[in-house]
């Protein structure tokens, strides 16, 4: 995607600026000539994630928990609310504190946009979806969620910011759009959080076993980051409510992904089978007609690639 389509924007806001995508959109943003503010509370998010940006003309950190109301320098013409954890080792240990951010966090940045007469664009996720049972999952599907299951303070915040967003849309007229990201991946991801590409990559690296949950044969479709970033940024320009899907439309098994990351590390490390988590989705792949017909996006980065760029960077890290 060229920078051209979003230089219009004078001032962002994005929450979860320093958390792992929230960092690679501050960053892009910057790049189109676009002012930032990053605002984080660093329940999940790094400060090292930023650290880079700091010195750059138009960026601005401010500390905050957006499920409080929160003030920025000046007012912005886009509001990107990602402020959330994302990964089950944060959420599940974070449980109120991810649907605060869901609810309340969502209300606040809602707020702002509408004051500012800004567009609002809220970053969800493919977790609504739940353990689908159509597949590929479209945007017109509605999901099959446990309410009460210990994923359900991540899923079920999500849907409920998708509901906020759209009732103030239509209550308030605030100009709003939604993305359903799938399984992103890349540089900056914590080598702890739970999700397969960095614990997969921290274990071979340090030669550990590959723990690949279940039979491994459950699939997820794998989006780099720099994919998944101009996603969002051709969503936020267009105009488009949504919501829409971004996400890569390849699927890979959980067992297929530790072999090529065994392969691509030069490992010697094995594969371990552990019990599956409750609710973890059988299948993970998104219809992305929508985003190619009306955004004209699709990602470029190969699987192998982005793989070998994530890899690369985890090996550049201090602690391994």
């Amino acid at each position: 995607m060229s920078a051209v389509s979003i230089q219009r924007w004078e001032h962002a806001v994005v929450t979860g600026g320093a958390g792992f995508v929230g960092s690679h959109l501050c960053a892009a943003l910057l790049d189109a000539g676009t002012a930032v503010t990053c605002v984080d509370d660093f329940s999940t998010g790094r400060p090292e994630n930023v650290a880079a940006l700091a010195d750059r003309p138009g960026f601005t950190l401010c500390r905050a928990n957006v499920s409080e109301p929160f003030t920025v320098p000046r007012p912005p013409d886009l509001v990107l609310h990602l402020a959330s954890p994302a990964s089950p080792a944060d959420y599940l240990r974070l449980p109120l504190h991810t649907m605060e951010a869901g609810s309340l966090g969502t209300r606040n940045a809602l707020e702002l946009a509408h004051r500012s007469e800004a567009r609002f664009l809220l970053a969800s996720t493919s977790e609504v979806y739940g353990d689908p049972l159509e597949h590929p999952q479209s945007e017109r599907y509605w999901g099959n969620v446990n309410p009460v299951g210990p994923r359900s303070v991540y899923d079920e915040a999500k849907r409920f910011g998708e509901a906020l967003t759209t009732a103030e849309a239509g209550s308030n007229g605030t100009d709003t759009a939604i993305v359903r990201l799938f399984n992103t991946y890349g540089p900056r991801m914590r080598g702890y959080d739970g999700r397969a590409v960095p614990t997969f990559i921290r274990q071979a690296l340090a030669g550990e076993p590959l723990t690949v949950t279940g039979d491994g044969l459950q699939t997820r479709s794998l989006c780099y980051v720099d994919d998944t970033v101009a996603g969002i940024l051709a969503m936020a320009a267009h105009g488009m409510r949504g919501p829409v899907n971004i996400g890569n439309p390849t699927e890979i098994t959980m067992l297929e992904l530790a072999r090529v990351i065994i392969e691509l590390t030069g490992s010697d490390s094995e594969i371990r089978f552990i019990e599956r988590p409750t609710d973890d989705p059988s299948v993970r792949c998104p219809d992305i007609t929508l985003a190619r017909d009306k955004l004209q996006w699709e990602p470029k980065v190969a699987a192998e690639d982005g793989l070998r760029r994530t890899i690369a960077w985890f090996r550049a890290q201090p602690e391994g």
